[in-house]
């Protein structure tokens, strides 16, 4: 009989933490599952990001959705909340990267990962029920295809795999993808609204996969209680406590301990709790190098607007992310939609003004757009039915920069901040951006006869890059030098201590990370010993020391 309340506790329940969940309780481990966010049943989900209670994460104002936004010196970081983790208002998107991510120096000496990772990619596309070309074709697939054949890369267009349940539109069936061992599921009916959250059923978040079978499988997942503390015992062991999400004041405080933890609360808070522990004491032989290789996915998010709702026009129809192409060969585009109605994050949107100049000049060049034009300028930056005219570009690079991470003091509470790191600046504009943005608004005009043009992000006018896949810090490496977690993710110092979510991913793969963090979990996990058998893994003393 175990003297730890748990066998493993897991902070998290994303792409990693739910791999943890599901695997670790298949060997026998009990298994308990913290997770800060909410928990949804489809119907919870916000009809449109309007509805900012049920649609953004801000629980000093009573807000308990999926959406998180973060702010730091020089990035603005979109990310998910709840149980289900960022599956819960990703775009259902699930590439796999390309061999420059396999081969970054920073990790390619452990293993051939593109090799290595092969089997594990499998698994993960396999558990996420990914279709590997999206089926429809509408407008926005048109003018993606002609955008990329006007840019001379007509040749890397292709349909993006997606983790969606396409049966019937909208028919409720019983569970398709785990011989019944799964939730019902229903047909996609392409309304567009995936990272608002699917009310219909149909995209494949993890609750529908890893959380649902673990769940049977006996792990116990809590919603709302947000760790703030991971101590480690002086007899083995770590004691992990707990306070009610959104909790006034301090809140009660709930402790459990458990043999071993698996930290898988997303890069931002994984990297805050980290480094909050390390500066406390309460984890004290984190490696030197947390921080360290913080990447953006050197992302931009920029597009292109319609002046007016074409005629039939079907923008807002189809899933999230559709298509994509590359510019070059380290910069990779999609197209994102929002359903209609959900016309929240055209307020990011405004004049693509040069990023290579003083913000005081993009400022000027804002301006001078607005007084030139005036009434166009109006209209393109109205609300209303914007989902229905406008075309997101996603742009993410596998280029080599990153910033670093560390604590300082703000207000009586310690806060994350950054400074540019290793590599090359953290981008605050990409010209390939631009130049994508520009094509798609030349087809857009072209396929609907309305005059569209290419729009930026206000961040963007503040040299303020933003990016939904917030990267590393926490890396995976061969000694404690160069990272903060070894080969088996084990934290360095700290061996019955896991990182499994993105803050291991030790490069920018330029394309969504999902399916990567996924892969890289089941790897993880695979090293793991059934319950009460001996450990395969070597000690740490025998890796890089």
């Amino acid at each position: 009989m175990s003297d730890f309340d748990e066998d493993v506790v897991v902070i998290g329940s994303g792409f990693g933490g739910s791999v943890a969940a599901l695997r670790l309780v298949e060997k026998g481990y009990r298994v308990r599952v913290y997770e800060a966010g909410r928990r949804f049943e489809d119907d919870d989900f916000a009809k449109t990001n309007w509805n900012l209670r049920r649609y953004l994460w801000a629980p000093a104002l009573g807000c308990f959705g999926v959406q998180r936004i973060h702010r730091l010196p020089h990035v603005m970081i979109l990310a998910g909340a709840g149980v289900g983790g960022g599956s819960l208002n990703y775009a259902n998107t699930l590439y796999q990267p390309g061999s420059a991510f396999f081969e970054d120096p920073q990790w390619a000496g452990i293993a051939p990962w593109e090799q290595e990772l092969a089997p594990h990619y499998a698994t993960a596309k396999r558990m996420l029920g990914v279709v590997e070309h999206y089926p429809h074709t509408g407008p926005i697939e048109r003018i993606m295809a002609g955008a990329a054949e006007d840019l001379g890369v007509g040749a890397t267009f292709r349909r993006a795999p997606v983790g969606v349940y396409f049966g019937r539109p909208g028919e409720r069936v019983p569970d398709p993808f785990f011989d019944g061992a799964g939730p019902a599921r229903t047909g996609c009916t392409l309304c567009g609204n995936c990272m608002v959250g699917c009310r219909v059923g149909a995209k494949n978040t993890l609750m529908k996969n890893y959380l649902a079978l673990a769940e049977r499988r006996g792990a116990v997942i809590e919603a709302m209680r947000t760790v703030v503390e991971v101590r480690e015992l002086a007899a083995g062991g770590f004691a992990v406590t707990t306070r009610r999400t959104g909790a006034w004041g301090r809140g009660r405080s709930r402790t459990v301990t458990a043999e071993r933890v698996v930290l898988a609360a997303g890069t931002w808070g994984t990297q805050q709790l980290l480094h909050r522990m390390k500066a406390s004491g309460a984890l004290p032989r984190i490696a030197q190098a947390l921080g360290r290789l913080t990447r953006t996915n050197s992302e931009a998010l920029d597009g292109a607007v319609s002046t007016a709702v074409p005629d039939g026009s079907e923008f807002a129809r189809g899933v999230a992310i559709t298509t994509s192409f590359h510019v070059d060969e380290r910069t990779h585009v999609e197209n994102v939609r929002y359903g209609p109605g959900s016309n929240l994050m055209g307020a990011l949107a405004t004049v693509l003004v040069p990023g290579d100049v003083s913000v005081l000049r993009r400022l000027g060049t804002l301006a001078g757009a607005v007084v030139r034009h005036p009434i166009r300028q109006l209209r393109l930056g109205m609300l209303r039915r914007w989902s229905e005219r406008g075309i997101i570009a996603l742009v993410m690079q596998s280029a080599d920069n990153s910033l670093t991470l560390s604590l300082r003091r703000r207000f009586g509470r310690d806060v994350l901040t950054s400074a540019q790191g290793h590599g090359a600046p953290n981008p605050s504009y990409l010209p390939q951006a631009h130049r994508a943005a520009e094509a798609i608004a030349h087809r857009m005009t072209a396929e609907t006869g309305v005059p569209a043009f290419a729009r930026g992000s206000w961040p963007e006018v503040f040299g303020i890059p933003l990016t939904a896949h917030f990267l590393g810090g926490a890396v995976l490496s061969d000694t404690p030098e160069h990272g903060v977690v070894d080969p088996y993710h084990r934290v360095w110092g700290h061996p019955g201590l896991s990182v499994v979510d993105g803050s291991a991913v030790p490069a920018n793969p330029g394309v969504n990370p999902s399916l990567t963090i996924t892969a890289l979990a089941e790897r993880a996990l695979s090293y793991w010993p059934a319950r009460g058998e001996p450990d395969p893994r070597p000690e740490q003393a025998r890796l890089g020391r």
